[in-house]
């Protein structure tokens, strides 16, 4: 076998396979396939008698792979370590030199933002040293979660249930998931009414909201107050007393960084976060493009950052101007970056503005395609001029009332002609003309309509919305969600449903015990003060083996008072209520790993377990002394009943809430609107936004 004179080791086969087709032959690039030393898995593996010295060892079944790399390594003239430009990266490069015996001062680390054959073969001219702050903030994170994970999760174990664990940023990301429930459940809808008006002028006709009464704001908290108010109507004409226009400019979003990605791939795509994740590292890799050879469709997947290169914007708005026209070029100077932003990156975007999706479409599969018509779009439209909305605000006045309609028309589309963001929350802006109106003018009122509303309750975290929030609260790294979100799953801590979590009960016992023994582990301000310090860590600021002494001092006392005083909670089996159908022995509900399940008593000689009913913690709303559960119908639909079935026949196909009508008192339920669940009354017409 040949062995080239400069090796280059980089993380994946996919990532090897495009890099050796830019560097040619006197180049060798082969994969580490990832990390390959780690600490054990057996054991905590930092010495905290030592200064938290970690004991590295290589990864079990990775020795073939590290006996491959050094004899490379041994005939080479150069090795080149080349893994991806972040900690991550930085870290598994550190670790490589170790093994290979490779000079800690050499210059032999090459980084690239993308996988093309310029910015590879650019890389390559000015190789550096590694950055050691780098990789002291990776080995700071590693060791503060092994620390946390491999103290916290015996404890767990002996006082609840074997197989539980804890981390520094899933119990948070569990936290904010039960605390959201329990913000939900007890809430209590306030009233509030608008008075909404349809008007006529020119035979155009158009809609106001009730403003002011006497030129003051005025809340509208129940029926007696706007009777109040349209009492003091009579006739149906009303003057225009205030037409205020304005031009309105709409921005575009900046172009993605791994936390938005992950957000506007949840909203539009309907990916979750790990799968968001894997495709974007398929399209930074390099994809056969057939007679252009491999190519790496976009730049690094995981930065914090939305910079863009001088030649990324040129090229971008040389196709803008030629597909568009030059009014449609942004003159935005580019804004400050935020704090903690990850090292030098640039945002995500494709590696040419001229591989449009639709010439991409041959060469990728559908999921693919998806992802990188959103990030090209997303891009492209951070590069082009805003949106002008023309917006036109009309005061309509009766003697001491006054209602207003709002308008806006878009005058250019500017950047929504190619991509406009997705919301959680908030409606789509759209549309909405008025006649053409002058102060002085009449018009005529058609109806006057007194609606009735109530205050709705938080929604429900989804992906997006998850990954939004620890972002915004500076939980964890953008890095971090997808295996964060996929780790409380397969725990079985929290369950997705209508893509919202909502807590087990298993979680919700977790939860509790870290709260009151570990509090510092679930708090926001703190987990966030902790990424800071990683930040300095990696700005070369701090020492990596301070901080976690720091934090290991309180930690400690924290667990030496667990271990002695947190009372083992049994989860105990309860008495099912009927027997084994195999052997007779009474059956009980035990708690499994994925939740509870019904079991007979006389394990080990009958082994007979079946799913079991289950409850919805909501009273029977018919007889109110059985409880709502789940049932499945023959042809395995879901549909809710009561416990005291046959004496009690209630039914439901649509899932009843733990709250009732705040007009009627009677049954709120979950129904299905769309891609989306309404709470509904099951008597009158209340409803609450869609979720």
């Amino acid at each position: 076998m040949q062995l080239a004179e400069n090796l280059v080791i980089v993380e994946s086969p996919a990532k090897a396979k495009t890099i050796e087709k830019y560097l040619g032959k006197k180049f060798k690039v082969i994969a580490s396939m990832g990390h390959v030393r780690d600490l054990p898995r057996s054991q905590m593996g930092i010495d905290v008698d030592n200064n938290f010295e970690p004991r590295y060892i290589t990864i079990r079944g990775k020795g073939p792979v590290v006996q491959d790399l050094k004899k490379h390594a041994k005939k080479a003239k150069h090795v080149y370590l080349a893994s991806d430009p972040d900690r991550e990266g930085e870290a598994i490069a550190w670790h490589l030199a170790h093994i290979l015996d490779i000079d800690q001062t050499a210059k032999s680390r090459v980084v690239f933002n993308e996988i093309t054959k310029d910015a590879v073969k650019e890389s390559f001219k000015s190789p550096r040293e590694i950055k050691h702050e780098l990789v002291d903030a990776q080995q700071a994170r590693r060791a503060l979660d092994r620390l946390v994970g491999y103290n916290i999760s015996p404890v767990l174990w002996k006082k609840v249930k074997k197989g539980l664990s804890a981390g520094r940023v899933q119990s948070v990301a569990l936290k904010l998931i039960i605390d959201r429930e329990e913000e939900i459940n007890a809430f209590k809808p306030e009233e509030y009414w608008t008075i909404d008006g349809t008007f006529k002028h020119n035979g155009v006709t158009f809609k106001a909201k009730f403003l002011h009464e006497n030129n003051k704001p005025k809340k509208l908290k129940n029926s007696n107050d706007v009777k109040a108010i349209v009492s003091q109507l009579s006739g149906d004409q009303f003057d225009v007393t205030d037409v205020s226009k304005k031009e309105k400019l709409r921005y575009p979003a900046n172009p993605f960084t791994t936390s938005s990605l992950q957000q506007e791939a949840a909203r539009k795509l309907n990916f979750k976060a790990r799968k968001t994740m894997m495709l974007a590292q398929q399209l930074y890799e390099g994809i056969d493009l057939k007679k252009q050879g491999t190519v790496g469709l976009i730049t690094y997947m995981r930065t914090d950052s939305t910079r863009i290169s001088e030649t990324a914007k040129s090229e971008a708005a040389g196709y803008i101007k030629e597909q568009y026209g030059d009014n449609y070029l942004s003159k935005r100077k580019e804004g400050k970056q935020k704090e903690g932003a990850q090292d030098a990156h640039e945002a995500i975007r494709p590696t040419s503005a001229l591989r449009t999706p639709n010439a991409m479409k041959d060469y990728l599969s559908r999921d693919q395609l998806r992802l990188y018509k959103l990030i090209w779009e997303r891009f492209m439209a951070s590069q082009m001029a805003p949106a002008v909305i023309d917006t036109v605000a009309v005061d309509l006045t009766q003697g001491n009332i006054k209602f207003r309609a709002n308008g806006q028309t878009i005058k250019f589309k500017g950047f929504m002609s190619v991509y406009i963001e997705g919301q959680d929350d908030a409606e789509e802006e759209g549309e909405n003309r008025l006649p053409e109106l002058e102060v002085g003018d009449q018009v005529q009122a058609t109806d006057i309509a007194e609606n009735q509303h109530f205050t709705q309750p938080p929604p429900r975290y989804t992906e997006a919305r998850l990954v939004k929030t620890l972002e915004e609260k500076g939980i964890g790294r953008p890095s971090t969600y997808a295996p964060t979100l996929d780790t409380i799953q397969k725990r079985n801590y929290v369950k997705v449903d209508q893509k919202k979590f909502y807590p087990t009960e298993l979680g919700t016992i977790v939860n509790d015990s870290v709260k009151e023994y570990f509090p510092e582990i679930v708090e926001v301000d703190f987990t966030a003060n902790m990424e800071a310090l990683l930040d300095r860590v990696a700005n070369g600021e701090m020492e990596w083996k301070k901080v976690i002494a720091a934090f290991y001092d309180n930690f400690k006392i924290d667990l030496e008072r667990a271990e002695a005083e947190m009372e083992k909670i049994e989860i105990k089996d309860e008495p099912a209520g009927e027997d084994c159908e195999k052997c007779g022995s009474p059956m009980v509900i035990k708690m499994g790993r994925y939740g509870k399940f019904m079991a007979c008593s006389n394990f080990p000689d009958c082994r007979n377990t079946k799913a079991i009913v289950k409850t919805i913690g909501v009273p029977c709303p018919k007889c109110d002394n059985g409880e709502v559960v789940e049932r499945k119908s023959k042809k395995n639909r879901i549909f809710y009943g009561c416990t005291n079935y046959p004496e009690c026949d209630y039914i439901s196909w649509d899932k009843p809430v733990p709250r009732k009508c705040p007009k009627c008192e009677s049954q709120l339920v979950e129904r299905k609107k769309g891609k989306n669940i309404q709470v509904v009354c099951t008597n009158c017409e209340y409803e609450e936004k869609p979720q």
